[in-house]
């Protein structure tokens, strides 16, 4: 049993914060530097960089310069950075071909810091919408976007990368069967060990505008996902969500959003207890970014205690925009 709380004067709950080393001694939830994942986002050209507007402090990088940030990732000690390619609009089509070229942004980028930064683990997303003329992260056909020729498309998608080189496979679609399907699919060309973390329990949220700005997918954009994401307002079928991936060979599970969805995170961790991770998407630093911009917030403060919240919650890890930038305070201490 655990003890009751002594009666006042006895039980004092000041005692422990009354200094800096005693708030120390009994802090219940650490948040570290191997906690981290960095998105990272690519583009073409040589020696570019270009700033994404609704996302103060991040760019697009091309790959050689991607590669620059693997390496200060890996020397800030920053475990894993994940990459999402911003697409020539020349090369989306119907078909999304392009997702599983072996030469596409994505593949050069994870051979190029495999080959210069190999310590680092490099994370990729599996969804068609970088490639998809239509912007949605499955196959549309007559308006609907169908799940059995998608994961077709999906599964070569995720060969192409495993070939490549990368380290964790991040299927972020959503289709029915996916994580079965790669996992077999990765088995069967002897990549047995290429990791899936799924994006299992991934909401069809408002968050998500300023990504599909970085990506260039906003434009593109047919409709909405509601059909393929989950409902904001559902918990049960997370867990349901969650439950299939990992009895189909997800060895990790993310959720997304992650601020609004904790209640979520700690389901997960409680129900489960598989490694989960949540993903500080786009709209969540957008709007601390901004809001310290102005002057209206300790942006520093805010970020430390936004990331402190989701390991609060049970995450084992968390993507985040911030990740350089909280290494550096971290590693200065």
């Amino acid at each position: 049993m655990r003890p009751t709380q002594a009666p006042f004067p006895a039980g004092r709950l000041r005692r422990t914060r009354s200094s800096a080393a005693l708030r120390s001694m009994v802090q219940e939830t650490t948040l570290g530097v191997g906690d981290l994942i960095w998105p990272v986002f690519v583009r073409d050209g040589d020696g570019v960089t270009e700033d994404v507007p609704s996302m103060p402090g991040v760019q697009r990088r091309s790959v050689d310069l991607t590669v620059k940030a693997a390496a200060e990732a890996a020397e800030l000690g920053i475990p894993a950075i994940c990459l999402f390619p911003y697409t020539d609009p020349a090369l989306k089509t119907e078909g999304c071909e392009e997702a599983w070229n072996p030469e596409n942004l994505s593949n050069r980028a994870i051979r190029a810091i495999k080959r210069e930064v190999p310590e680092i683990a490099v994370m990729t997303d599996i969804a068609l919408d970088p490639y998809n003329i239509n912007g949605h992260d499955g196959i549309v056909v007559d308006g609907e976007i169908v799940n059995d020729e998608t994961l077709e498309a999906l599964v070569k998608m995720g060969l192409a990368q495993a070939e490549a080189g990368a380290d964790i496979l991040g299927p972020s679609d959503m289709m029915d069967g996916r994580i079965g399907a790669l996992r077999t699919a990765l088995e069967q060309a002897r990549h047995p060990n290429v990791t899936i973390m799924s994006y299992a329990a991934k909401y069809a949220s408002a968050f998500y505008g300023p990504f599909r700005d970085a990506v260039g997918a906003s434009g593109a954009l047919k409709g909405d996902k509601k059909t393929y994401q989950m409902n904001p307002a559902n918990s049960d079928e997370a867990m349901r969500l969650i439950e299939r991936d990992l009895s189909e060979g997800a060895d990790m599970v993310m959720v997304k959003p992650g601020l609004a969805y904790l209640d979520i995170c700690r389901r997960v961790k409680e129900t489960f207890g598989a490694p989960t991770f949540a993903y500080q998407v786009s709209g969540e630093y957008a709007m601390i970014e901004a809001a310290a911009q102005n002057g209206w917030i300790d942006g520093e403060k805010v970020m430390l205690e936004s990331l402190m919240a989701f390991k609060r919650a049970g995450c084992d890890g968390i993507l985040t925009y911030f990740a350089p930038r909280v290494a550096r305070l971290l590693k200065d201490g």
